[in-house]
């Protein structure tokens, strides 16, 4: 069991038979009244996300989390399919469950597979993602990094805000915790 004020963000945790991913919290002490902390939750199985607030001693139970390495093979209409690397397991995930990390996802990819309870949850990606730029606006003359940035579509659909004289066809480096470019690849 562990305190609310203690959750971060990341954390899975049992709730009504539920597993609840904490996408964000804030510690909250109006003028008036007690501390809240309030959150942004996820739920695992449905998708669902609620903003809620909890008392900073309300306990709530950890859930167990394994993780496997694993690849990522492909999508196919709403599924998407990893293989275990030390086993050759194939796993298949909603596509819905992981919309945000499928942003970064290329074939052959390795990941992190996330279980609780021999129940596939979730994907942990790497730091960073190599990506090439599908479609930016063309080079401005002269542009430096300096500038206000332009926004650029990579392969897999994200959209990234990147410095003006970066050019389609580039291979970039992509941070996956908040989708910012971070430097062309090597």
């Amino acid at each position: 069991m562990i305190e609310a004020i203690n959750l971060k963000s990341g954390m899975i945790f049992k709730k009504d038979d539920k597993l609840i991913r904490v996408l964000e919290t804030n510690h909250h002490k109006p003028g008036k009244g007690n501390t809240v902390m309030q959150m942004k939750l996820n739920d695992v199985r449905s998708g669902s996300i609620v903003q809620t607030t909890m008392r900073p001693t309300e306990k709530v139970e950890l859930a167990v989390v394994d993780k496997k390495k694993a690849q990522y093979l492909y999508r196919q209409d709403d599924i998407v399919f990893f293989m275990d690397l030390e086993t050759y397991d194939q796993y298949e995930l909603a596509a819905a469950a992981i919309t945000e990390e499928s942003k970064y996802l290329l074939p052959n990819m390795d990941v992190q597979l996330n279980f609780c309870d021999n129940e596939l949850i979730g994907v942990d990606l790497p730091t960073t993602v190599d990506l090439k730029v599908a479609e930016t606006e063309p080079n401005i003359k002269g542009a430096t990094a300096a500038n206000g940035g332009k926004p650029a579509t990579m392969e897999t659909g994200l959209v990234v805000t990147v410095p003006d004289f970066i050019e389609k066809g580039e291979v970039l480096t992509i941070n996956t915790a908040n989708g910012a470019y971070k430097q062309r690849a090597n």
